[in-house]
């Protein structure tokens, strides 16, 4: 479909010298650029009323249907930096059809994949001078879309408010990649099956916040859930998938089995890692099988992966029962090459032979 952005400059956007002192030391999600995008959704009409405007608050009504039945969706992504003084993004095609996936669970509008990709365009655009050009610095990219209709009543929306906001960011983690504590919930499950875990919405980290809170407590940096049925399968952590490398070169990772995001990070992990001859292997993968394997040396290494964080080590698995590491606690070496490769590809450093790279500028 085609549809015109209507381009309104933010007639007081930050200055050059306000922009470099917040893109110095931007950290994750705390500073934000000078414009968004606004695209309309009502049944009947359809899709209007796109636009590229200055960043600023939404007014709601206290009766809007998200705020009561939480029909709402979020993608993240993000823009990079070439070399040759080009913008880049990684898969955002990938990140397009995920978010049409996620609005047919929620029973949402389906957003057209190419007024996604154009969105972006749109923006990146406007806010160009934002991404940051440090080797660890992007523009992350979060477009959402939420139910707008103003009614009380269980039902679907009929009207929707589709936005994409960028922020200049660093690294994910404070200090950089280096080995991540894991907190093993016993109390609380993620997602469960033939529930909302394969869509990319709110509620699934909301469910999140409290266990999340609680590896905090306990010293950790991330929450891992098991199965909601078991409680004896890995899952995935709050918000990254888990991959486990073997003395023999293999990897493992829990299946996508309806409650279990489907990262595009972990499906860019598995490409790579088979062109590189690794047997990669996608099966339930038990929280005791872990603690076994890290045991007798079988397993290596064990990483965690997603949009963010890109992929990141895991050293220590922590419980109420007790702990252990994996690795020596160290960051592994196919955990390592992975991420560098995956990096220089995302950066425009490497050869990109499945065109995942998308350029925008």
């Amino acid at each position: 479909m085609s549809v015109d952005f209507d381009i309104r400059p933010n007639p007081a956007p930050a200055s050059a010298a306000e922009r470099a002192a917040l893109l110095a030391n931007p950290g994750f999600g705390r500073v934000f650029t000078d414009h968004m995008v606004t695209i309309r959704y009502a049944d009947g009409k359809g899709w209007y009323d796109a636009r590229v405007e200055a960043r600023a608050p939404i007014p709601m009504d206290p009766a809007t249907a998200v705020l009561h039945y939480a029909q709402e969706i979020f993608e993240g992504l993000k823009a990079y930096h070439t070399a040759g003084g080009g913008v880049t993004m990684f898969r955002p095609e990938a990140n397009a059809a995920r978010f049409r996936t996620s609005a047919e669970r929620m029973a949402m509008a389906p957003l057209p994949d190419e007024l996604f990709l154009a969105s972006l365009h749109e923006l990146i655009k406007v806010d160009r001078d934002w991404i940051p050009t440090t080797d660890d610095g992007s523009l992350y990219l979060r477009p959402f879309m939420f139910a707008s209709e103003v009614f009380l009543g269980v039902k679907p929306s009929s009207e929707y408010l589709y936005l994409v906001i960028a922020s200049p960011v660093g690294s994910y983690f404070k200090g950089g990649v280096q080995p991540v504590s894991v907190w093993v919930s016993q109390d609380y499950t993620r997602a469960a099956p033939g529930g909302t875990g394969a869509a990319k919405c709110g509620g699934n980290y909301a469910a999140s916040l409290l266990p999340q809170a609680q590896a905090v407590e306990n010293g950790c940096d991330q929450a891992l859930f098991l199965d909601a049925v078991q409680r004896r399968y890995v899952d995935e952590l709050s918000g990254m998938n888990v991959f486990y490398v073997y003395a023999d070169g293999s990897l493992v990772t829990p299946p996508l089995t309806g409650s279990i995001l489907p990262g595009i990070t972990r499906d860019s992990v598995i490409t790579l890692a088979r062109e590189k001859g690794l047997r990669v292997v996608e099966r339930p993968y038990s929280f005791a099988e872990w603690q076994a394997d890290a045991a007798s040396g079988e397993l290596r290494e064990a990483f965690a992966c997603g949009t963010a964080a890109v992929i990141t080590p895991i050293g220590t698995v922590r419980w109420p029962g007790g702990e252990f590491t994996v690795g020596g606690g160290e960051s592994g070496p196919v955990t390592m090459d992975l991420r560098q490769q995956l990096v220089d590809i995302q950066r425009g450093r490497a050869d990109d032979p499945h065109g995942w790279v998308h350029r925008v500028l």
